[in-house]
């Protein structure tokens, strides 16, 4: 792999403040469903929600990869089949200090994709036929960096921790919003009373744990670019990239539906938009290298 030069600070930078709002937004994410246990059954609530949180931070969820990629009915791919992208993997896999080479399955289908499972010991990534049919050597190297980047910051469990939250936000408040409805009656009649600020702050957890599942989600993909650009050395690859997969992926919609769907709002994206992902590449390479600019490729 070519070895580009790097702005150290700038990538410095990007990194910490990365780092900072993901501590943040995590933070919050389980601080809502505790906020949703308080209001329900007050601090004995608190006594059993934080030892649950500590043990699935220690423990994690595990699931096997296999059976993930088993759902997806992705293959394995051996290194017979694929060698250049074994060898690409590997060379990843040691410069990111993971435990285990990631095993590769194969997706077969048009769409542009890859993404990874488990972690440092037992993972895989799977790739798509249409993503190697698109993307040239240095380009595959920065996306399957991407990925292996996510292993290697455990982004995945800190995610499978966050829908934990929000699921586990959701389901409190449902029952919150069911005592109400079982207490209506008896409140009417003044037999009991019902705090409408306890219940509207139930009400509007799950909302506020979805945006910050999402922000946090939107977080460590910048994380993973910039933990990418350290493995490679190469940050307009995955600049290129990342612009190539835009304009593919719009090139679908408007083949199957005619113009392309409007985007999500922003705070209710996985992912942040891709311009923005290419200006802070900019900001960690060589200057006049990549601008933040999507280039339609020809």
């Amino acid at each position: 792999m070519t070895a580009w030069r790097i702005d150290g600070h700038a990538w410095l930078y990007n990194l910490l403040r990365n780092r900072l709002h993901s501590l943040l937004l995590l933070a919050c994410t389980v601080a809502i469903p505790a906020l949703a246990e308080w209001l329900l059954w007050g601090r004995d609530g608190l006594l059993v929600l934080v030892p649950a949180v500590f043990l699935v931070l220690l423990i994690g969820v595990r699931i096997s990869p296999r059976l993930v990629m088993r759902f997806y009915r992705a293959r394995p791919l051996s290194p017979f089949e694929a060698p250049q992208l074994y060898r690409l993997v590997e060379e990843l896999a040691i410069r990111a200090e993971l435990e285990q080479i990631p095993a590769l399955y194969l997706l077969q289908t048009p769409m542009v994709n890859a993404f990874a499972v488990g972690d440092s010991r037992d993972a895989a990534v799977a790739v798509t036929s249409g993503l190697l049919q698109t993307l040239d050597q240095r380009e595959l190297a920065g996306v399957l960096a991407h990925e292996i980047s996510h292993i290697r910051n455990r982004d995945l469990r800190l995610m499978a921790l966050a829908g934990w939250s929000e699921q586990i936000t959701g389901l409190l408040a449902g029952l919150g919003l069911l005592l109400v409805l079982f207490n209506l009656p008896r409140a009417l009649a003044g037999q009991v009373q019902i705090n409408w600020t306890a219940l509207s702050l139930l009400l509007a957890a799950p909302y506020l744990s979805t945006l910050l599942q999402r922000g946090l989600s939107r977080v460590r993909e910048f994380d993973a670019d910039l933990t990418a650009v350290m493995l490679t050395g190469d940050p307009e690859g995955l600049a290129r990239a990342l612009a190539r997969l835009e304009w593919r992926e719009r090139s679908f919609w408007r083949r199957m539906l005619g113009p392309a769907p409007g985007d999500l709002p922003y705070l209710l994206r996985t992912h942040p938009p891709t311009e923005e992902r290419i200006r802070r590449l900019s900001e960690v390479s060589c200057p006049g290298r990549i601008g933040g600019r999507i280039v339609h490729p020809a």
